[in-house]
């Protein structure tokens, strides 16, 4: 009933991250770091000399330092060390009593332990926001994209990152400082948020993100654009991971799109709209474009 010992496995790299149904880019300013349920407790079921867990710890730790360089929120959960019965119910059939029992173990790591700047919140069930104020924080510090990273990938940190979509709030899942019950289960969580709720991307993606100039100039501007061109029976089928030439998108209309972006400050080729082929193709160059200017 309590969680199994957990075997080393590798960390999943950038280039084996599951397909992304959505290329939302990641804005410093937008942005709060979550930090799940880094508690000794948690980390116990690993072999105390864990690669996977070295790497997980040094993932995270760069990143906290990223964010405090770049006035990014830093927020933690914690789960108490004395849960009444009533506030851990279902999940002493799941889990057992948990922390109940090694009250000892209830610090966040050495490694990540938090400061006079952090937040850390009473964590009670899989989800950050549950019985927490993780939303109105986000609110009042005016920021809607949450990075998520911790443990367990496949339980609390997808479910949050669910959760987050639900309630309008970008989820990044950082795909390289996560850990779970096995890479399956890892891999499985990145499958999820990447085609349902969020996006999955790496340490390195968020250590050199940047603020990107804004023209204005957003996704569903640019897909009402394409619509435009588009008969409805082409707009209800829609995909936006297919190529637009298959939908009817002809050269002439292109190069009115590629003109018009220009009077915008957006500059694109035809050649690089061409090859690209699909919209979530076109949004991923625009917003390339848009970083580089920055």
């Amino acid at each position: 009933m309590s969680i199994p010992t957990i075997p080393s496995y590798l960390m999943p790299t950038s280039d084996t991250f599951p397909n992304q149904k959505v290329n939302w880019v990641l804005e410093p300013k937008r942005a709060v770091f979550l930090i799940h349920d880094m508690q000794a407790y948690f980390l116990r079921f690993y072999d105390a000399d864990s690669e996977l867990i070295k790497t997980l710890k040094q993932n995270l730790a760069a990143i906290k330092a990223y964010c405090r360089a770049n006035g990014i929120p830093v927020v933690y959960t914690a789960q108490p060390n004395d849960q009444k019965p009533e506030d851990r119910a279902l999940l002493n059939d799941m889990w057992g009593s948990g922390l109940n029992n090694f009250p000892e173990l209830q610090k966040i790591v050495e490694e990540l332990t938090p400061d006079e700047h952090d937040t850390v919140l009473v964590k009670w069930r899989y989800s950050a926001f549950h019985r927490s104020n993780l939303q109105e924080l986000m609110q009042s510090w005016g920021r809607d994209q949450l990075l998520i990273g911790g443990v367990y990938a496949h339980i609390g940190c997808m479910i949050t990152a669910a959760d987050a979509f639900m309630r309008d709030i970008q989820p990044f899942m950082i795909g390289d400082a996560l850990a779970d019950f096995s890479e399956g289960e890892h891999r499985q969580a990145l499958t999820f948020t990447g085609g349902r709720t969020g996006r999955v991307i790496s340490t390195k993606e968020v250590l050199i993100a940047t603020d990107i100039v804004d023209t204005g100039f957003r996704y569903e501007q640019l897909k009402a654009q394409v619509f435009a061109f588009l008969d409805d029976e082409d707009i209800q089928e829609f995909d936006a991971n297919e190529e637009l030439m298959d939908y009817g998108l002809d050269s002439i209309q292109i190069m009115s799109l590629v003109t018009k972006w220009k009077a915008q400050g957006i500059e694109v080729s035809f050649q690089e709209l061409a090859s690209a082929a699909t919209l979530n193709g076109w949004w991923h160059l625009i917003q390339s474009k848009r970083e580089c200017a920055a």
